[in-house]
């Protein structure tokens, strides 16, 4: 059996002190300065919708083209919306936050392949 003293020690990273890393900060204010905006933004919009769907009956009936009126064309603007945001979101993603990420995450791997050769050498 293992010594109890060995099975109480921290392993090879500690979560906390990555937490509160330089390079975590910034990975985390640059998603959270994309993605509070941004879902402010659409939440804005949808209840624009739901509250124009509800108390502006006359507004949204108005005919754009043929039997189409607004609020059908909102309804469906919902969904181009939502389809936009996330391809928005994805490439922002690819361009800011994975390539912070992917420091974070080397430097992690590094002290785990670290941690486990020493384990090994002994």
């Amino acid at each position: 059996m293992g010594n109890p003293a060995q099975a109480s020690q921290p392993g090879p990273v500690d979560f906390i002190a990555e937490q509160q890393s330089q390079e975590f900060r910034e990975l985390r204010k640059s998603h959270r300065n994309f993605v509070f905006p941004v879902a402010i933004g659409f939440l804005a919009w949808y209840f624009a919708y739901v509250l124009l769907a509800a108390y502006a009956h006359d507004f949204m009936s108005i005919k754009v083209w043929g039997s189409l009126n607004i609020g059908l064309v909102m309804g469906l603007l919902q969904f181009v919306t939502t389809f936009g945001i996330t391809t928005w979101y994805v490439s922002y993603a690819n361009r800011k936050l994975d390539p912070q990420a992917a420091v974070i995450r080397a430097r992690l791997e590094t002290r785990i392949a670290d941690d486990a050769a020493e384990k090994e050498e002994v």
